[in-house]
């Protein structure tokens, strides 16, 4: 009889429903092989074979009996099913004959042939009529989850939290696979965490393809050895692949002495090393441009038989650049020619960069002219090097002139050539060049990142348009770009200049709620143009906090623009707002804001709270100003304003024995 390997489902063989013409090229066309069954006497022996196993069944001859009805019947359901216009409507009259597994090899078939949308309506299906297995699940996430991350996602949260299904390793593994391919590392890990939480017990698998998500991740190598450390906690030995993603992962942060640890831990266990392993130990030596080890490690690498390959020999290359070992680059770079690994630009374009970053711009461009001299193949990084360190060396008509000549030369260039040719124009001060890429982005549909951004803004600043830079900025506020906060401060002070005071503002507040401390420099600066565009209402917001940071002469400034023409209803209390940070109000500006009361009779509740509260402050209103209130008394109130004014007196009184009584040292009060 016919019983299944253990961990999968029963089914046919696949070969056998497979309609599509593709014959495997391992084995001879009449063979039948299938890996998920397994001929066995009884259903109690079952076990999984080998490897060997299958291979050995792979080489016995071909069956004699013949196959049953049912499984012909069923083959041939398969094939009508596939090859159906509208395979709803016969699978619906076929339903009784297809099992599950049968089911699972059109899904299959439907993933492997790009027919999605039929993949999804069968899956549907499927679930509606509770014909699906485990196996299922893990085909149709894979397949859906080259499309869409969120349908697959999807897809996996349908299985019941209830059911064993979630946690299937297989499942978990597709699910996890899918959102490593798709950049959703973060995802991936919390949705891991939770699978452990619901009982997944990961294999190597589920390892290996979190750590593969770690290799090109910024700063991920922490969390990559917390993966590493629950491996011996779930009875997980490292093999040679993950030791191979592991060290990837180590080359990618520069962490070479971990690298090597995990090089000695390998050979301890008993793994052989291949070149994959070297490369990548070479690699985390580029960092820091560790020649030394680096020549080690060939020496070590050729003594037990490897040959280096073009990817170690370009990797050599980088580190000796780094190094400063410009000599042995050359020499490196010759004999990469010789082995016929010089076909394209990248080693030419990795010592033209070094060369023109240690100012040896003379000799980068020996190298670029020795390249295009000898017709080797480029996409343009090259001239993109060679326009960058004309830059920075302020040869900006020769950069320029080269930025022309990869426009014409190059129709397809990606972001980085687009910027350093905008580069090149923005500092030549050629604006129809500008005007020109940046059309040229649109056109091609190229997304601007920070630099984009950032080359821009400078120009247009330099260039006096500001309300450009303005909106340029607003544009990379919306993309998401994280601002940089001396661009931000020169375009502030540059649309004070211009009195866009409410643009400054605006400016200010995108950095301030940007989940940053920003310079207390900025503050005042801000202030400073807000006062100068009368937007007093907003300085007030500015002050209230960030007083305590803010120059006492800024403060006075503003205290004296907000008493004079600010909103009087929040006259008092900005008072109590500069009063609280430590600022002391001087004379002049009580006076100025209770005159201000005094023209607005209706207002006579906030005069009256003002004049309350500044006694008990140490504040007291002086002669000219006691008598303005007093001509004015009958409108609020002759015996209040006796009152308050008495208490005034009386503080002052105070106030002026206290400084005339003699200071005496503590000596002296002892005598």
């Amino acid at each position: 009889m016919e019983t299944p390997v253990l961990g999968f489902e029963q089914r046919c063989p696949r070969h056998l429903f497979n309609t599509n013409p593709r014959p495997s090229p391992h084995l001879p066309h009449s063979t039948v092989v299938s890996v998920r069954t397994l001929t066995t006497p009884t259903a109690a022996t079952t076990v999984a074979k080998p490897p060997a196993a299958v291979v050995a069944a792979a080489q016995q001859p071909p069956r004699t009996k013949p196959h049953s009805k049912s499984f012909l019947t069923r083959k041939s359901a398969i094939s009508e099913i596939e090859q159906s216009p509208d395979f709803l409507s016969s699978l619906q009259r076929l339903a009784r004959v297809v099992k599950v597994q049968d089911l699972n090899v059109i899904l299959r078939d439907f993933g492997i042939s790009g027919r999605w949308h039929d993949l999804i309506q069968l899956f549907d299906w499927m679930q509606q009529n509770g014909k699906v297995s485990d196996s299922t699940y893990s085909s149709c996430i894979k397949f859906v989850g080259a499309k869409s991350v969120s349908k697959a996602l999807e897809i996996y949260q349908s299985i019941p939290d209830e059911s064993t299904t979630k946690t299937n390793v297989y499942i978990c593994n597709s699910i996890l696979s899918c959102l490593v391919k798709n950049g959703k590392l973060d995802s991936c890990i919390k949705l891991f965490d939770q699978m452990k939480r619901d009982g997944l017990k990961p294999d190597v698998v589920t390892y290996n393809t979190l750590l593969a998500g770690f290799i090109k991740v910024k700063n991920g190598f922490p969390k990559a050895m917390e993966l590493v450390g629950e491996l011996p906690r779930n009875g997980i030995k490292m093999d040679g692949v993950m030791y191979g993603t592991v060290l990837a992962i180590c080359a990618s942060n520069g962490r070479c002495e971990e690298a090597e640890s995990f090089i000695t831990q390998m050979k301890a266990e008993g793994h052989s090393t291949n070149i994959y392993h070297y490369s990548s130990l070479l690699n985390s030596y580029s960092w820091k441009g560790d020649y030394k080890k680096a020549d080690e490690l060939m020496t070590e690498m050729k003594s037990v038989g490897l040959v280096p390959n073009k990817v170690m020999m370009t990797t050599l290359l980088k580190v000796y650049i780094k190094g400063g070992l410009f000599e042995r680059s050359r020499e490196l770079l010759s004999e990469l020619e010789s082995a016929g690994y010089a076909d394209n630009e990248m080693p030419y374009c990795m010592l033209m960069d070094g060369l023109s970053k240690t100012g040896k711009l003379e000799e980068a461009k020996t190298i670029f002219d020795d390249m295009k001299r000898k017709g080797v193949k480029s996409d343009g990084y090259a001239n993109s090097i060679m326009i960058a360190a004309l830059c920075r060396s302020k040869r900006f008509e020769e950069a320029k002139q080269l930025a022309r000549d990869s426009e014409t030369t190059y129709e397809k260039c990606d972001l980085v050539m687009l910027n350093t040719m905008l580069c090149a124009y923005c500092r030549a001060g050629e604006m129809e060049s500008v005007m020109r890429m940046m059309k040229k982005m649109d056109e091609e549909a190229v997304s601007p990142d920070y630099n984009t951004f950032h080359i821009l803004i400078k120009y247009f600043i330099r260039e006096k348009l500001h309300l450009l830079a303005y909106q340029t900025l607003l544009d990379m506020h919306s993309k998401g770009h994280r601002l940089e906060e001396e661009l931000c401060s020169s375009l502030i002070y540059h649309l004070g200049k211009i009195r866009a005071h409410s643009e400054a503002f605006s400016v200010y507040n995108m950095l301030r709620y940007s989940k940053r401390t920003i310079c207390k420099d900025l503050h005042e600066k801000i202030l400073h143009t807000l006062i100068h565009g009368k937007l007093l209402k907003d300085a007030y917001v500015i002050v209230k906090d960030n007083a305590k940071v803010i120059s006492q002469p800024t403060l006075k400034r503003f205290c004296r623009a907000f008493m004079a023409s600010g909103n009087i209803n929040l006259v008092n209390d900005v008072l109590k707002v500069l009063h609280g940070s430590g600022h002391k109000i001087d004379q002049v500006q009580f006076e100025v804001a209770i005159a201000r009361y005094i023209s607005q009779p209706d207002k006579k509740e906030l005069l009256l709270q003002l004049l309350q509260w500044m006694p008990g402050q140490g504040y007291v209103v002086d002669s000219s100003t006691r008598n303005l209130i007093l001509k004015q008394s009958h409108f609020f109130g002759r015996q209040l304003i006796a009152e308050i004014l008495s208490k005034h007196h009386f503080v002052s009184r105070t106030m002026v024995k206290s400084r005339s009584e003699p200071k005496f040292s503590r000596g002296q009060r002892g005598k």
